[in-house]
């Protein structure tokens, strides 16, 4: 018979360490920020090209267009490999052409001593023309032939995309014949004049058709093809009144889908916009 000891028992407890440097570490969070940050800027970039004209997109570029060469030191030389004398370092800052060639293109050199001087005086002389033919067509200017009757028809705005005349129809006076294309001796008039007045111009020209709506639903809607077709006869009196056929860049049929009164049924959505696109 052996005696029972009294030592206690001894327990070996083992801790299984996790480590919290993977799945529950903070350095994905960091690399989660950048993404969001780095897709925020990529959609707001999208968002500024979509949201601004070309116009304007071209006066920016023209901005951060340099005027003077990044580098003034020349490569010397001269001759056939167009090279530069020792005194381009002088020179050529002062002239504006950059490090590039005595006589560059346009492509290669910076337009005036801004980067936008041109544009902008090309753009003031366009909106001075584009007031001027407001004038006329409006019955504003002094030698203008426009009648009351037919200065009611017309409608001017200048936007983004160029001068933009409507010639729209009243309760009372009809453009084109009733569900036809067939311009009527006003509709006629209006454009022969719109032909004389924008021939000072070589601004390119947009024709768009617009209709007032049907006032019951059928299968055929004949909307679109009409739409269209008006547009199509306004560029045949256009050219035959004078207007050059290559200016004419498009001919759009708007259907209903551009209304210019709340009603859609109204008198005052049957119209014709004649755009002068900006150059």
């Amino acid at each position: 018979m052996t005696a029972q000891s009294n030592v206690a028992p001894i327990i070996i407890k083992r801790k299984k360490v996790v480590g919290g440097d993977g799945h529950h570490g903070g350095a994905w969070k960091v690399a989660y920020a950048d993404f969001v940050t780095a897709m925020m800027a990529f959609f707001l970039l999208m968002w500024l090209l979509n949201a601004t004209t070309e116009k304007q997109r071209k006066g920016l570029a023209d901005y951060f267009s340099p005027s003077i060469p990044l580098s003034r030191v020349s490569g010397g030389g001269n001759g056939a490999f167009q090279g530069d004398t020792m005194f381009t370092e002088d020179v050529k800052p002062q002239n504006g052409i950059g490090a590039t060639k005595e006589n560059p293109t346009d492509a290669s050199r910076a337009q005036g001593d801004s980067g936008v001087a041109d544009s902008q005086q090309n753009d003031e002389a366009e909106e001075a023309s584009f007031r001027k033919i407001e004038e006329e067509l409006m019955g504003r200017g002094g030698e203008s032939m426009v009648s009351i009757d037919m200065a009611r028809h017309i409608v001017t705005r200048v936007t983004d995309e160029g001068l933009i005349i409507e010639l729209f129809e009243t309760d009372d006076a009809k453009l084109f014949e009733t569900g036809t294309e067939r311009p009527n001796v006003m509709m006629r008039d209006l454009l022969r004049m719109v032909a004389r007045v924008t021939a000072a111009v070589e601004n390119d020209v947009a024709i768009g058709g617009h209709v007032a709506s049907t006032p019951v639903v059928i299968a055929n809607n004949p909307v679109w093809a009409l739409s269209h077709a008006r547009a199509n006869a306004t560029r045949e009196l256009l050219e035959t009144g004078g207007m050059k056929s290559k200016r004419i860049s498009r001919v759009t049929g708007y259907a209903d889908r551009d209304l210019a009164s709340q009603n859609p049924m109204a008198a005052r959505n049957n119209r014709i916009s004649i755009t002068l696109l900006r150059k």
